[in-house]
């Protein structure tokens, strides 16, 4: 008996982990479409998008002890880092011609104050990222839905013109694969934080290099 309840329990608790972060994903969206019509742009769902996610994992982590569940705890740290440097200076390559081609052609440093937002604080998609994981979904699908949905984040939240937005979504595509791989295979997130922070580092340096004196 305590068996399924313990059972039950369970299955609870990961329904709903996944509607939360179903839910404010959703929100973040409408919010973000409804504010790029009005003078405050997309700047109300990227502070959600932030806040938010990083609550809902606090929240969850805290009051339900789901740090393992959401790859925050557990897994295999040591091959999460070393894969994360290892994606991370592959990918570095990418983002900083990326980087430079729109601090000359574009308005680089406002494209910069979104994009750091968007690749750090991804926390509620590795929720929902686990979440799904744990329903039985194919890992391959999960990680092109968490991907795609990364992608088009970037189109919700980010305070910036339509074609910067794309640059942003193509660099969001390969990391989002390669991070989403990196957290189901060893079970851990902190490789694919250090991978984000290898890319971030890389573009403020390619800004701060490319930027008049």
């Amino acid at each position: 008996m305590e068996q399924v309840k313990t059972v039950d329990s369970g299955s609870q608790s990961l329904n709903e982990r996944f509607k939360l972060a179903f839910g404010l994903t959703v929100l973040i969206w409408i919010v973000g479409l409804v504010g790029h019509f009005t003078p405050l742009l997309e700047w109300p769902a990227l502070a959600i998008y932030v806040l938010g996610s990083i609550g809902v994992v606090l929240w969850r982590g805290k009051s339900k002890g789901e740090w393992a569940e959401m790859f925050l705890a557990g897994g295999d740290l040591k091959k999460s880092l070393k894969w994360g440097i290892i994606w991370g200076v592959i990918l570095l390559v990418i983002a900083l011609i990326n980087t430079i081609y729109a601090y000359k052609y574009q308005d680089g440093m406002k494209m910069m104050s979104g994009m750091q937002y968007l690749l750090v604080h991804r926390s509620l998609l590795y929720s929902l990222l686990s979440a799904l994981l744990e329903k039985g979904i194919n890992k391959h699908l999960v990680v092109v839905i968490t991907t795609m949905l990364f992608v088009l984040n970037h189109y919700a939240v980010a305070p910036v013109d339509l074609e910067e937005r794309a640059m942003m979504a193509m660099m969001a595509f390969p990391l989002g694969i390669a991070g989403g791989y990196l957290v189901f295979y060893s079970k851990n997130v902190w490789g694919s934080i250090v991978m984000h922070s290898i890319l971030m580092i890389g573009m403020i340096a390619a800004l701060l290099v490319t930027s008049p004196v």
